[in-house]
C-alpha cells in the first residue's frame, strides 16, 4: 500500500488511480451502481491537478472516464460502451 506512504498530491493521485481500477473491477461482476461510484470519486481525485499530473496526461483520461460514467447511468454496460480509459505518458 504505498499510498499510504505519500503526502498530497501524490497520494490523492495514486488514490483515484486504484478507485479508477476497482472500478472496472465492479463492471466485470455487474456491480454497475458500485462501478459508478468509484469512477465519480476517481475523478475527485483527479480533477484537481488539472490536464497534466506527474508526467502524465490526464485531460484525455478524465474524459473517457466521463464517457464511461455517462455511459453506465444511461445503459445497462450493453456493447455499446467505450475504451477503458488509458494512462497516457507526456513527451
Amino acid at each position: 500500500m504505498v499510498w499510504l506512504t505519500l503526502d498530497d498530491p501524490e497520494k490523492a493521485f495514486l488514490q483515484g488511480v486504484i478507485q479508477m481500477a476497482a472500478a472496472f473491477h465492479h463492471v466485470q461482476r455487474g456491480n454497475l451502481p458500485g462501478a459508478r461510484s468509484l469512477l465519480r470519486r476517481a475523478l475527485r481525485r483527479f480533477e484537481p491537478h488539472g490536464d497534466r499530473f506527474a508526467g502524465l496526461e490526464l485531460a484525455t483520461m478524465c474524459e473517457e472516464v466521463r464517457e464511461w460514467l455517462a455511459a453506465l447511468e444511461t445503459s445497462d454496460a450493453g456493447p455499446a460502451l467505450p475504451s477503458f480509459p488509458q494512462i497516457r505518458i507526456l513527451e
